[in-house]
């Protein structure tokens, strides 16, 4: 009886195991799906704003960029109800080449991802140091005199003025396929939590803070919007 009571509290057991197992996997399964469609998005938006000859990012600020990020305006379930918001993409350098992709969240109540149904898109450069260590906050607010700065666009940013340069973060749109520089203040940027955590198990700042986490350490298939940004930002 008493080996009978046992088998029956192994077998129960192993059952709860191989199903705690089966939804992680399954869990894990779609994570990776929402982060792929995430990157490919984020990837199309910048090759398609870097191929318009004389209106895109100027390369010489790309090159000099410590981090890009993307919230693309074309992902499902982007939108937060109740207010504005996206999910986005980022990407740190690293020497001459850049990390594995982190996973943020974007809101505010003056940023409009979607204007009269057309979708917005929006890239954001960090520039120094300043802005790194603020683009890894738990809750970063852009905002601030002399942080945030409208990009400027053409071939290279030689003519925009000393108050682009001393910026943390040069930040643009795109809507209605016209791309421009545009200021996001009053806009906050946070870790999507469960996903950097379901992909890596490590927070926000085990990937794009210090040490960086390599792009090697990231699914092959996540590593598309890193190569991206190094075709335009030297370094890949």
């Amino acid at each position: 009886m008493k080996r009978k009571f046992l088998f029956a509290i192994v077998a129960i057991i192993l059952i709860s195991i191989s199903s705690t197992t089966f939804y992680a996997q399954k869990k894990t399964g779609k994570d990776l799906q929402d982060a792929v469609k995430r990157v490919d998005a984020a990837s199309a938006v910048l090759e398609e704003i870097m191929s318009i000859r004389d209106k895109s990012i100027p390369r010489d600020l790309l090159a000099k960029a410590k981090a890009v990020v993307v919230f693309p305006g074309g992902i499902k379930g982007a939108f937060i109800i109740g207010g504005q918001g996206g999910k986005g993409v980022a990407v740190r350098r690293l020497g001459q080449k850049w990390s594995a992709p982190a996973f943020l969240n974007m809101a505010g109540g003056s940023i409009g991802f979607q204007i009269g149904g057309s979708k917005t898109d929006y890239i954001l450069l960090v520039m120094n140091d300043k802005g790194m260590k603020g683009l890894v906050e738990d809750k970063f607010e852009l905002g601030g005199e002399g942080s945030v700065a409208a990009g400027p666009v053409g071939r290279t940013a030689a003519a925009s003025t000393n108050a682009t340069f001393d910026a943390e973060i040069l930040t643009y749109s795109r809507s209605k396929g016209l791309f421009a520089g545009v200021s996001l203040k009053g806009v906050s940027i946070n870790s999507d939590s469960d996903l950097n955590r379901a992909i890596y198990e490590k927070d926000l700042k085990q990937i794009i803070g210090q040490p960086v986490l390599p792009a090697t350490a990231a699914p092959a298939t996540l590593q598309k919007f890193g190569r991206t940004v190094g075709t335009y930002g030297y370094g890949r």
